[in-house]
């Protein structure tokens, strides 16, 4: 069925005539009556009672009411497709590490869907190779965190770097120091998220160029709970600045030596994706550009 034939039935009976319907299309009366009367063909009833004055008949009445709740839905639909097509509306699914899906997103989707409140964004919490993953997969449009592995199908745009301290229990024995070097973590407790968190593995890296692995480890298994373990004394953690900001009641904090001071984060998505589609791009831009503020 022709939505034109709908919009001029709804006209013809609006404006109480066929002539002004025509006037108001501006068609010609004939095609008027034309689309009119093969409207009533395909549905094999009238719907207009022709005379002096137009009269709906029963169908005609029912027709109408059902036609313009049609021509509204219509109208809603193209709406929508228009500004999925622009990036006005549309579903996102993002990936994202802690601490930034903590500490750094919720403000920044919160500004976000308030200048795009059609666009609905999911969000998945984990580890940066659990997230690179499910964006190979097609499970995430794109993701938040560490760059991904050399050799693999990733784009990655680097924003911004994580800086690192080291929280302690305020009478530690490595308290009274100004700054800790890395190897003044042997001996202690070092409490870290997991066996693949990348903090911890590039600790190893720099423990290993100066000579030493050994680290007496305790796994905790949220970046944001590790503060809390410390304050407890049950040892000591490195972690981003922005977690110990104020630090926790009963806990110091002191900058770690040069050479640990940052992690790149950033956003990966599929080199094959890249720019993106829609209102991921713009949720993918916008974060890029709000993102790439931190370290300024």
């Amino acid at each position: 069925m022709d939505t034109k034939a709908l919009v001029t039935f709804q006209t013809i009976v609006k404006q109480g005539s066929f002539i002004r319907a025509a006037q108001e299309l501006n068609y010609a009366q004939s095609t008027i009556t034309m689309q009119m009367q093969k409207l009533e063909s395909d549905l094999g009833v009238q719907l207009l009672e022709r005379g002096k004055e137009l009269a709906l008949t029963e169908a005609g009445r029912l027709f109408y009411d059902e036609s313009a709740l049609i021509l509204k839905r219509m109208e809603r639909l193209q709406s929508s497709l228009s500004d999925l097509q622009s990036g006005e509306a549309g579903h996102v699914r993002l990936g994202v590490t802690e601490p930034t899906a903590s500490y750094r997103l919720p403000r920044l989707l919160g500004s976000f869907i308030d200048k795009y409140p059609n666009i609905r964004i999911a969000v998945e919490i984990s580890s940066s190779a659990v997230l690179c993953e499910k964006i190979l997969k097609g499970e995430l449009d794109f993701a938040l965190g560490t760059a991904p592995g050399i050799g693999n199908e990733l784009y990655f745009e680097p924003l911004f770097h994580e800086t690192f301290v080291v929280l302690l229990p305020d009478d530690h024995p490595l308290a009274r120091q100004e700054e800790i070097d890395p190897e003044d973590l042997q001996g202690h407790r070092l409490l870290v998220t997991s066996a693949t968190c990348p903090y911890r593995r590039k600790l190893e890296v720099v423990l290993q160029a100066r000579g030493s692995v050994t680290l007496d480890t305790m796994e905790i298994g949220s970046m944001t709970a590790l503060k809390h373990y410390v304050e407890c004394g049950l040892g000591i953690a490195l972690v981003p600045e922005i977690v110990v900001e104020p630090a926790a009641k009963g806990t110091v904090v002191r900058p770690i030596d040069v050479s640990l001071v940052h992690m790149t984060i950033g956003m990966s998505c599929k080199a094959s994706a890249y720019p993106l589609q829609m209102a991921s791009q713009r949720l993918f831009q916008y974060l890029a550009r709000e993102l790439s503020k931190t370290n300024e």
